[in-house]
């Protein structure tokens, strides 16, 4: 499959349009695009594990805490 994103620097690589409607697919249960993106493939992820279909994996919280080291610079 893709290498999962785990930094920042990595995050800022993927296309934000293929990144939202993955979250969005994810954050309505759908299984995802046949011929899907990493991008999509990343916000997938990140939606399905925020609507609660699936538990974080390592990577998700690796990246969600870099995150959180920026928003409190």
């Amino acid at each position: 499959m893709f290498e999962a994103v785990r930094s920042v620097a990595d995050f800022r690589t993927l296309d934000e349009a293929d990144v939202l409607i993955g979250y969005m697919d994810g954050m309505a249960g759908l299984v995802g695009a046949k011929n899907m993106t990493r991008s999509y493939w990343h916000g997938w992820r990140n939606g399905a594990v925020d609507a609660g279909f699936i538990e974080p994996d390592e990577a998700q919280i690796q990246i969600e805490a870099e995150f959180a080291t920026l928003a409190e610079s």
